[in-house]
């Protein structure tokens, strides 16, 4: 069931990508030869009186295969007898969807289950905004030149710009007032646990143990779910957040209370020293205040939290390319399918609504990082194609078709190269 939920959700994203080429291509007068979805050999097909709309064997993508799109064809419904505008506008409208279709989807998210404001829920005597006279019950607005709108801003704002005892500069307000400060993190040891979940799954569940980590060394694996730490029950992933804000660990042996099988555990475990680090020494509220029902405030929210995944999308690219990622890090087709179906049966767990929330929350997250990944400019990507229109826009001529289609070409065989290889590390993974 989980693997049926997780290719419907693939197949939602890539439907909307192809839809919104296919949409604009119509609208622009092309022909589209084949709306698919999928790619390989056809399951299923039917002729329409132009365009052929195929199913087919691997849900991994899809198409919406435009005459006149990768060859020169003299009909007047080609791709390339249309105006260079033309021609943008039906390439960035399959990424420009997936950004509809994650706001729309965002609205009916903050709708259900609310939002979390970066409100400073605890100061910590010693460290640096205690000492700036910071208080609970302020609300971060600005860290730098970056908004801050939703906790999970912040959230990014520093997986992205790591403490580093150099000055952070920060905006909050105050009884309707504004106030800037500038803070110095100073440093602390940090200790681990040492494992992975997923940071807006509706539990704790382990999705992997460090070798040789506290939770390996006390028998714990992956798909345990973490249920409280020294009797403090804490059901999500925001509960730990919290816990661990309030309660840093230390060498100082903990009790971790976990469910296996329907059945609870408890187990004492010793954290490891990881590194040191820095702090401010505030924690804020990352708890979503509810359901909301302001339509403005839905609108106006929807559009933050898609922000926040474009962020991290970006933020995580980033990452990828300077090395601050490891590989296991990186999912492809076969590990995305087993997460969203993990994250599936996770929520099934609690209840039908939580289903829908957390599906929600994964078409969000997966529609956002398809739409920017595709406006990248790499060859055989939209946006690759959308560097050439734009040169051929600027220039007043196209670029050559053959050098083009051989860039493309090129383009395609690297990204099918990354593809298996991230493929093959997504097996490897779900094996060990």
């Amino acid at each position: 069931m989980k693997i049926i939920i997780a290719l419907l959700v693939l197949s939602v994203i890539v439907i909307v990508h192809e839809f919104g080429h296919f949409l604009l291509a119509k609208k622009n007068g092309i022909t589209v030869n084949e709306f698919s979805v999928g790619m390989g050999p056809r399951l299923w097909s039917h002729q329409g009186k132009e365009t052929r709309y195929s199913l087919k064997l691997l849900p991994i993508g899809g198409s919406c295969m435009m005459l006149g799109e990768d060859e020169t064809s003299d009909d007047p419904g080609a791709f390339n007898k249309k105006g260079v505008w033309q021609r943008i506008s039906v390439i960035a409208a399959g990424p420009i969807f997936n950004f509809i279709l994650a706001f729309v989807v965002s609205m009916f998210f903050i709708g259900a289950i609310g939002y979390a404001v970066p409100t400073v829920t605890d100061v910590m005597s010693g460290y640096a905004a205690k000492e700036a006279g910071l208080q609970k019950g302020d609300v971060i607005t600005k860290i730098g030149s970056t908004s801050i709108d939703i906790s999970d801003d912040v959230d990014i704002y520093f997986l992205m710009n790591p403490l580093n005892g150099e000055p952070v500069d920060i905006t909050y307000e105050r009884d309707g007032k504004e106030y800037h400060t500038s803070l110095t993190p100073k440093m602390y040891e940090k200790y681990m646990l040492g494992f992975s979940y997923a940071p807006n799954a509706s539990d704790i569940a382990i999705g992997s143990v460090t070798s040789g980590g506290s939770l390996a060394k006390a028998g714990l694996k992956a798909g345990d779910i973490i249920n409280s730490i020294n009797g403090t029950s804490v059901t999500t992933p925001q509960d730990l957040s919290a816990y661990l804000d309030i309660h840093p660990l230390t060498s100082k042996e903990v009790m971790v209370g976990y469910n296996r099988g329907g059945k609870d555990y408890e187990v004492k475990v010793t954290p490891t020293f990881s590194s040191k680090g820095y702090t401010l020494g505030l924690t804020y509220n990352q708890y979503h205040t509810g359901r909301e029902t302001n339509p403005v405030k839905i609108m106006k929210y929807g559009y933050y939290e898609m922000r926040y995944t474009m962020r991290m999308t970006l933020g995580s690219l980033k990452m990828l390319v300077t090395g601050n990622v490891h590989k296991d890090d990186v999912a492809g087709p076969v590990g995305i399918v087993n997460m969203i179906g993990t994250s599936y049966e996770s929520a099934a767990k609690i209840s039908v609504s939580a289903v829908f929330i957390q599906l929600a929350y994964i078409i969000i997250l997966f529609s956002t990082n398809l739409g920017v990944m595709n406006l990248l400019p790499i060859p055989a990507l939209d946006g690759g194609r959308l560097v050439f229109l734009l040169i051929e826009a600027i220039r007043g001529k196209p670029v050559n078709p053959e050098k083009e289609g051989m860039v493309h070409l090129a383009g395609f065989i690297f990204l099918m190269f990354i593809m298996v290889l991230v493929m093959f590390n997504d097996i490897s993974n779900i094996i060990h």
